[in-house]
């Protein structure tokens, strides 16, 4: 059996890499490719992979259950890697409800489209939901988040993630659909859009404009290259077991404020500035309300049983993600 695999969300900044990376690598699947084209949304993203025969891009919101049933009745969905969602804090903080609406209705709506369409069937699918570290809370000073870290959610957005990953499992526990999770941490590289903590500084730093540091900048992410996600993606859904749940980490923490530094440190020498010039753009700025501390993410469970782990350096990353944003 052929896979017809829709992956939402597939224009956005960790979709276009997964897009790419199947509709290349598999040739024998067909790609349907759904996204809303929202702010965060670029089909300059895909633009190598459009004409390959094996590829469909579809305009929709995952919020439009008409769609939804025509998209499956037409493409004959086989498989879904689901990333389409609203993901920055701050506007969950401003406008709330849009990230319900997105994240939880939308996400139910995959759900119910899966279950109607593949229930005589299920064996020969996968609904494979991508979700976020920040459903665990905040950590303190150690510890990591595992796959049985309990729910604490802070924020509008990692509330609204949350429900939707709870909604996933009691599908799966109540309509036997297959399903399979991941919670990822921070991603960066090529293609994200500049409300992020990475582009922005970048951006800022290019355009000689001041650089907002929440706080003190002494909170703590964990940093994965989002060509490494990807790849984990595509490891989960061809090897992961149906039912299970892998954390996704870059083993890689810093606090904001020395990122930031190293950005400008970087940035100075690429843009031929003097030493420490980036630098004196940064500025404090007050905290952003309920911020969480610390996320780092234990991703020992993928490691021993799929053979995942991050490959690029953080620094290398840097490098190479400063390179596209100062040549796109």
């Amino acid at each position: 059996m052929s896979k017809r695999i829709l992956i939402t969300g597939g224009a956005g900044f960790i979709g276009s890499h997964v897009v790419r990376l199947f509709v290349t690598k598999y040739p024998q699947y067909e790609i349907i490719n759904l996204d809303a084209l929202t702010y965060a949304g670029n089909l300059e993203n895909l633009r190598d992979v459009e004409g390959a025969n094996n590829y469909k891009f579809v305009k929709g919101n995952i919020c439009d259950i008409e769609l939804l049933n025509k998209v499956f009745d037409d493409e004959k969905i086989t498989d879904i890697i689901h990333l389409a969602a609203e993901s920055h804090v701050d506007r969950s903080i401003s406008d709330p409800l849009s990230f319900v609406n997105t994240n939880v209705l939308g996400t139910v709506n995959l759900l119910n489209c899966a279950v109607a369409n593949w229930k005589n069937n299920f064996p020969n699918h996968v609904f494979y939901h991508i979700s976020t570290d920040e459903v665990f809370g905040s950590l303190g000073e150690k510890g990591y988040f595992t796959e049985t870290t309990p729910y604490d959610p802070k924020s509008p957005y990692s509330a609204s993630k949350a429900s939707s990953d709870h909604f996933v499992r009691a599908y799966a526990n109540t309509y036997n659909l297959p399903i399979k999770m991941s919670n990822c941490s921070n991603n960066y590289g090529p293609n994200q859009f500049p409300e992020k903590l990475i582009p922005l500084m970048i951006y800022n730093i290019k355009n000689k404009k001041p650089l907002p540091v929440y706080g003190k900048g002494d909170n703590i992410r964990d940093w994965l290259y989002v060509e490494d996600h990807a790849k984990a993606i595509e490891l989960i859904f061809h090897e992961g077991k149906l039912g299970e749940t892998y954390n996704v980490g870059g083993f890689n923490e810093w606090k904001n404020i020395d990122i930031v530094n190293l950005i400008c440190d970087i940035m100075d020498k690429k843009l031929e500035r003097k030493t420490g010039e980036s630098s004196k753009l940064i500025s404090f700025v007050q905290d952003r309300a309920g911020h969480d501390h610390r996320y780092a993410i234990d991703s020992s469970k993928i490691k021993a049983e799929l053979g995942w782990e991050p490959q690029l350096k953080f620094k290398e990353g840097i490098e190479l993600t400063i390179d596209w944003y100062l040549n796109n």
